[in-house]
């Protein structure tokens, strides 16, 4: 839903010169609250739970760029909450300054505004990027490294498997009945780790056949 301004302020008006966050986490799963912390009290804040790889499939980051307006400031707790790519960075970072909408990273301890064209915090965003996009891309060909390494030994198995809300509800209800756990691996090509975690629910308890 697209809130229009002053709709979310309790007992405001819609003056000039609003605290915007925007705070992103990659999944429902992670927990924003040290952003939340990090970024203070504000007017307005833009909660995504969404990759940064790229703009697209990101609507709070939409629904801020529509939403921010001239003397308002944008505050993030770090460059790559708002982008993992220098491109992106550099394209969101434009387009909200060319509102004069200011940009400030906490982090890093940089703001940017509009018409105020520092080359050297430009330089800093730019360095700042890319060197985080270099080790993403390092660690992405070490994993790739390891893989292959794993390979060969014979040790790599890919990724746990994941089971179906189905397969999950009849998991569970052949434990309870009492199947041993191995055969419950082996019906359904699954690890004990992910047995146990698919098990470990809160008031399940778990079949102890001595496995």
């Amino acid at each position: 839903m697209i809130v229009r301004r002053g709709e979310a302020l309790v007992g405001k008006t819609d003056p000039a010169g609003q605290r915007i966050a925007y705070v992103r986490v990659s999944t429902v799963e992670q927990n924003p609250a040290r952003q939340l912390e990090a970024v203070g009290e504000c007017d307005r804040i833009f909660t995504e739970h969404a990759s940064g790889k790229s703009t697209e499939g990101r609507p709070q980051l939409a629904e801020l760029i529509a939403y921010a307006r001239q003397g308002d400031t944008v505050v993030i707790a770090s460059m790559d909450r708002l982008a993992r790519s220098l491109a992106d960075l550099s394209q969101i970072v434009q387009q909200l300054t060319d509102k004069g909408t200011a940009v400030e990273f906490l982090k890093e301890r940089l703001i940017f505004r509009a018409g105020d064209d520092d080359p050297f915090a430009r330089f800093q965003m730019h360095l700042i990027g890319a060197v985080a996009e270099f080790e993403r891309e390092l660690i992405r060909q070490r994993q790739r490294e390891g893989i292959e390494a794993a390979k060969r030994r014979g040790a790599y198995k890919g990724r746990p498997r994941k089971l179906t809300s189905a397969q999950l509800e009849e998991l569970r209800t052949r434990a309870l009945a009492g199947v041993p756990k191995k055969q419950l691996m082996a019906d359904y090509g699954i690890s004990r780790s992910t047995l146990y975690r698919s098990l470990g629910q809160p008031g399940l308890p778990l079949p102890s056949d001595g496995s």
